[in-house]
C-alpha cells in the first residue's frame, strides 16, 4: 500500500497532545502522553487492554476529562469538555461496540442526534451516497436488528463519516469484518485520507494490519508511551515486543497477533485425535437444523459433529448463519426443526435451562450483550448460572459466592480490585475470562467459542488459546465459530465451512488450503 507520510510531513499537525495525564484514584490510566496526528496520515494506536487507549480516545472525544496536559487543534490549544465540542472540533470515533438501537432503521440510526426537520428521502440518499463513496453498501430501509455484525459495523462507519470529520478515530473496525472486506476497508480510508487531508487514529490488536495500513504507529503500555515511529521503520515483531514487555515468538503466536502465514498447531499440542473416540457418541451433534428470523432463513438445514477431545472451527464470512447457530445453542433462538445432542443425548431446545443443564457452555460472539450483565459485580456474574451453589432454601450466601469468585479468579487469572468491583470496569480481556471462567468451571462436555478473541490484545489472546486447548486436552468437545482464518488454522483439529447457512464442506487442519477454503466459502462444495 502507497504510503504518503514524507508529503504531509510539511503540514501541521492535525491534532497535538502533549503530557495527557489521567488517574483514577491511585491507578493512572494515561501517563504524560504525547500523540502527534497528521493530516494525510492513518496514525495506528497499539497497546494491551489497560494500556490506556480507551482513557485516551474518551478525553480526545470529551467523555472524560483529562487532570493534566495539553491537546492542540492545528497550533490552537483547546478543552474538550463534552462530545458536542469534539464534535464542532472534527472529531468522530467509530466504537468498537455497536450503540445502534436495533428496532431502528438503517436510516434512523444514522441521523440520530440531528436537530431540525426530518427528510427521509434525503437521509436515505445520504446513506447511499456516503455508503457509495466509501465502498460501505447498505440498505437504508433495513431494519438493524435484521442486519449481520458486519453490516451493522458499516451502519456505525456510515454514521460517523456522514458528518466528514477531519480526526477519524476507528477502534478495531475490523473486528467483524472479513479479510476480503478489511483490505476494501483501509483503501477506501486511505483514498479519503490522501484527498481531503484527513487523519486516522487506527486502534488494533492486529499487527498485520497496522504494519499494511498506517503510516505511524504509537504503542501504549501502562498507560504510558512505549514506543512511537514511523511504520516503514519498524516490525511486527518490534511493535509485539513494546506492547507485552517482553519478546515474542511470531511462529507460535502468529494467530494471536493476526500476522500471516499462520502453521497448525500440532494435534499433539491440543488434544488428542479425533480418530482415538471412533465409537463414542459425539460430544455434540447438530442435525438439520432449520431457523428462520424475520421470515428468511438463516439456518439450512445445518449439520455438524463435534467429538470429545476435539476442537473443530467452523469458519465462513460473516452473517452466514454463524450468529445464529451461537444463538441456538445459547438457548435464545428455537430452531423450527433439527435436534442438538450433547454426549449423545437430545436436548429440548424450547426449555429455559435446557443446555447448561445438559453440560453446554458458550462464550458469546457479543459478550455485552448475552454473556455477562456489566452492572453486577465480578462475583455475581460468575455464579449466575450456577446460583444453586451459593443459596440455602433461596438465601444467597454472599461469603460462599466471594470464596468461589477469588478462587476462580485466581485460576483463570481475572485482574480486578476485588470480587466487588462491578464488571463494566474491567478491560475487555478481563471480562472475556470471566465468561470462560464461569463456563468452564461449570464442567462442561461441550464447549462453544464465537468469536472468542474479538476485541482483545495479544495477552489476552494467547490466554484464550491456552484455555481452548487445555478444555480440549481434558475431553471437553469445543466448537470455535471464527471469521479469522489465523485463529481456525491455528487452533481446529478439523475446519468445517458455513455458507448460507448451511455446512458445504468439512477438512482435517491439515489438509486445508486458503484456495480450499476460499472455495468453500464461496459455497462450492467438495463433492
Amino acid at each position: 500500500m502507497e504510503r504518503t507520510v514524507d508529503v504531509h510531513d510539511q503540514l501541521p499537525p492535525a491534532l497535538t497532545l502533549s503530557g495527557v495525564s489521567k488517574r483514577y484514584g491511585p491507578v493512572v490510566a494515561c501517563d504524560a502522553v504525547d500523540l502527534t496526528v497528521r493530516p494525510g496520515e492513518i496514525h495506528g494506536l497499539l497497546g494491551e487492554n489497560g494500556a490506556g487507549k480507551s482513557t485516551l480516545m474518551k478525553i480526545l472525544l470529551g467523555l472524560v476529562q483529562k487532570d493534566s496536559g495539553t491537546i492542540r487543534r492545528g497550533a490552537a490549544p483547546v478543552e474538550i469538555d463534552s462530545p458536542q465540542v469534539a464534535a464542532e472540533l472534527g472529531l468522530g470515533m467509530v466504537h468498537q461496540h455497536f450503540s445502534l438501537i436495533e428496532p431502528l432503521t438503517v436510516w434512523e440510526n444514522v441521523i440520530l442526534g440531528d436537530t431540525g426537520r426530518v427528510d427521509r428521502a434525503v437521509a436515505c440518499a445520504q446513506v447511499e451516497e456516503v455508503g457509495r463513496r466509501y465502498g460501505l453498501p447498505i440498505d437504508p430501509l433495513a431494519r438493524v436488528d435484521r442486519l449481520s455484525a458486519g453490516e451493522r459495523q458499516r451502519v456505525e462507519l456510515i454514521k460517523c463519516l456522514r458528518r466528514d470529520p477531519s480526526v477519524l478515530i476507528l477502534d478495531e473496525p475490523t473486528s467483524v469484518l472479513t479479510q476480503a472486506e478489511s483490505a476494501e476497508l483501509f483503501t477506501v480510508l486511505r483514498r479519503a485520507v490522501r484527498a481531503g487531508d484527513r487523519a486516522v487514529i487506527l486502534i488494533s490488536h492486529k499487527l498485520a494490519e497496522i504494519m499494511a495500513a498506517t503510516d505511524r504507529v504509537t504503542v501504549l503500555r501502562r498507560g504510558g508511551v512505549a514506543f512511537q515511529g514511523t511504520t516503514a521503520d519498524t516490525t511486527a515483531q518490534q511493535l509485539a515486543r513494546q506492547m507485552v514487555g517482553r519478546e515474542v515468538s511470531l511462529r507460535t503466536e502468529s494467530a494471536a497477533l493476526g500476522l500471516l502465514p499462520v502453521e497448525p498447531v500440532p494435534a499433539a499440542a491440543t488434544a488428542e485425535s479425533p480418530a482415538d473416540n471412533a465409537g463414542n457418541p459425539p460430544g455434540l451433534r447438530v442435525s438439520g437444523v432449520r431457523l428462520r428470523v424475520g421470515g428468511l432463513p438463516v439456518l439450512d438445514g445445518l449439520t455438524l459433529d463435534v467429538a470429545p477431545g476435539e476442537i473443530v472451527g467452523l469458519y465462513g464470512v460473516e452473517g452466514n448463519g454463524q450468529a445464529a447457530l451461537g444463538e441456538v445453542l445459547s438457548g435464545l433462538l428455537v430452531p423450527e426443526s433439527g435436534t442438538v445432542e450433547v454426549a449423545g443425548r437430545a436436548v429440548d431446545l424450547a426449555r429455559p435451562g435446557a443446555l447448561h443443564e445438559a453440560r453446554l457452555g458458550i462464550v458469546p460472539e457479543d459478550r455485552h450483550h448475552c454473556g455477562v450483565v456489566l452492572d453486577m459485580s465480578v462475583a455475581e456474574n460468575l455464579v449466575m448460572k450456577s446460583l444453586a451453589t451459593v443459596t440455602t432454601r433461596g438465601v444467597l450466601s454472599r461469603r460462599r459466592m466471594h470464596r468461589i469468585a477469588v478462587r476462580q479468579m485466581a485460576e483463570f487469572n481475572v485482574v480486578a480490585p476485588s470480587p466487588d468491583t462491578p464488571l463494566r470496569s474491567l478491560s475487555g480481556g478481563n471480562q472475556q475470562r470471566v465468561v470462560l471462567a464461569r463456563e468452564l468451571s461449570a464442567d462442561p462436555r461441550v464447549l462453544v467459542a464465537a468469536q472468542p478473541t474479538h476485541g482483545l490484545d495479544v495477552g489476552a489472546i494467547e490466554d484464550m488459546y491456552m484455555r481452548l486447548r487445555q478444555a480440549a486436552a481434558n475431553g471437553v468437545a469445543v466448537l470455535l465459530i471464527s471469521t479469522e482464518l489465523e485463529e481456525v488454522m491455528a487452533l481446529a483439529h478439523r475446519i468445517a465451512v458455513i455458507s448460507a447457512g448451511r455446512v458445504v464442506g468439512v477438512l482435517p487442519t491439515a489438509e486445508a488450503t486458503a484456495e480450499r477454503l476460499g472455495m468453500l466459502v464461496g459455497g462450492v462444495s467438495q463433492e
